[in-house]
């Protein structure tokens, strides 16, 4: 599967308790999606993903991976990036697009382009999109077009 194919959809930050199951930092809408995910890792295969539980009113979950049977083989995988295919997500509706879309699309200011978008970052206050020059900016009230590849911010 080429990487760009492949959605982020959490990350390992913790081993939980002594049984070797993990804490993850998860990035979709309800951390209950990753129940039916196919989670895929450079450091185990979907088969061995097993969710465990949902932490009430975050959005860390628990789960184990088997062949990590205790909690220094867990903490092995601290930092462990999750993903799924691409194909495992819902199909969009128009003037729809998910966040990884906009990686590499020109972003636009008051008719100046002012970068290629790298990656999103959101600290709580709403999407800010960073650009290859390590300039920031906000989403919020930006339009995308997604024949241009252009996002336009205010």
């Amino acid at each position: 599967m080429r990487d760009t194919q492949k959605i982020l959809v959490g990350k390992i930050v913790a081993p939980q308790g002594i049984r070797g199951e993990v804490r993850i930092q998860t990035y979709s809408d309800n951390p209950a999606d990753f129940k039916k995910f196919h989670v895929l890792s450079n450091r185990f295969s979907a088969e061995d993903f097993k969710f465990v539980r949902e932490i009430p009113n975050s959005t860390v979950i628990i789960a184990k991976i088997n062949g990590f049977d205790d909690r220094n083989a867990a903490e092995t995988l601290r930092g462990t990036e999750l993903f799924i295919g691409r194909d495992d997500l819902p199909a969009l509706g128009e003037q729809e697009y998910y966040q990884t879309d906009l990686i590499g699309m020109t972003v636009n200011q008051r008719g100046n382009i002012i970068g290629r978008v790298v990656c999103i970052q959101n600290y709580g206050a709403g999407d800010i999109l960073e650009m290859e020059n390590g300039d920031m900016v906000s989403f919020v009230g930006a339009s995308v077009d997604m024949d241009t590849k252009t996002i336009y911010v205010k």
